[in-house]
């Protein structure tokens, strides 16, 4: 019986790349420290002929988890399997995976920190022995059935490390963090995309949709096309600094890279809560927002960028906020209220 192949990832040819993510690690723009120690694992395993040890990679949403992940295989030459963890709520979820894995192939498991416990804890001997156990039967007449596994490699990428377990976390045998880009290396992935796109465009330009895309790389294509959309209907398709602005300024984004829903909260909170200190319970009800968007969406840049600070009594405005707005730190908005000085 023909085994039917694996999914494999897609190598797409130059010409007929319309997806923006780099095919090989080669192809990448930054991490270029977290590029070179890959690059020794991999070359290592291969000079082994073994299986590459499980990679666990963490960071911000956009900044490269998944391509890393994609781009190993294609080093490795071997199968590739994708797998979320939000949908492995149970052992049984993951068992095909498992047993349908290769010598030497990949597991990618995005998102791994939404697993279910019992999912963790039933990977531990998959990824130290290559080996699961399944109970079969109930009762007095239920048997475990040891099943050997080919050996492979586990790939998992989060956003949040801290709800993994430490034992899952201490099975990876390597951890890699991705950080922020610069605005030169996003100006050269601008610049890149750009040609992949088709579009014409100016390296000032390139530097502008770098400088407001937070340092991340999916912002910055997301901004990208949305400039090529609107340099086609209105700029003959060519995108000059003047095009990328007013485009950008369409959609309310600002030199900071801040967008209609930043502003929004440092406007609430500088209006109604006279800069801070405010919970964001508080916030959240004022703005009729979610408070865990605005922690997990929201929050992250503006503290990155200094305009807020979190303190025991709740989030407070800086000076440096206050100056963006247009507004005086000493006498914010509003009747008496307290301002960030006092």
């Amino acid at each position: 019986m023909t085994r039917e192949p694996l999914l494999r990832a897609p190598v797409a040819a130059p010409d007929d790349d319309h997806d923006l993510r780099p095919q090989r690690m080669e192809e990448m723009v930054g991490q270029r420290e977290v590029y070179a120690r890959l690059k020794i694992a991999i070359d290592a395993a291969l000079v082994r002929r073994e299986p590459l040890g499980h990679i666990l990679f963490d960071g911000p949403p956009g900044l490269g988890k998944t391509t890393f992940a994609m781009c190993i295989p294609r080093h490795l030459g071997v199968p590739v399997q994708i797998a979320s963890g939000a949908t492995l709520k149970a052992p049984k979820d993951l068992i095909p995976y498992l047993t349908n894995a290769e010598e030497r192939s990949v597991l990618f498991v995005d998102e791994i920190h939404r697993m279910h416990k019992s999912v963790e804890e039933f990977l531990y001997p998959a990824m130290e022995d290559f080996r699961i156990d399944i109970t079969l039967g109930e009762g007095v007449n239920a048997r475990t059935l040891n099943l050997r596994l080919k050996p492979f490699t586990l790939i998992g990428a989060t956003t949040r490390t801290g709800l993994i377990s430490a034992p899952l976390r201490d099975r990876f045998h390597m951890r890699e963090h991705l950080e922020f880009y610069a605005v030169s290396e996003l100006a050269e992935i601008v610049r890149r995309n750009a040609v992949k796109l088709r579009v014409e465009l100016t390296d000032d330009a390139a530097e502008l949709i770098a400088a407001r895309s937070r340092g991340t790389p999916r912002i910055a294509n997301n901004r990208l096309r949305w400039i090529r959309d609107f340099a086609t209907a209105k700029a003959s398709g060519k995108v000059s600094r003047k095009v990328a602005e007013d485009a950008l300024a369409m959609q309310k984004v600002d030199h900071l890279g801040l967008d209609r829903q930043d502003r929004r909260y440092l406007e609430t909170m500088a209006r109604v809560f006279g800069g801070g200190p405010v919970g964001v319970e508080a916030l959240a009800h004022t703005m009729n927002i979610p408070a865990d968007t605005l922690v997990d969406e929201v929050e992250p840049f503006l503290l990155r960028s200094e305009l807020i600070v979190r303190t025991p009594r709740g989030r407070r405005m800086t000076a440096k906020a206050f100056e963006h707005l247009g507004l005086s730190p000493v006498a914010a908005p509003g009747e008496d209220q307290p301002t960030l000085f006092d």
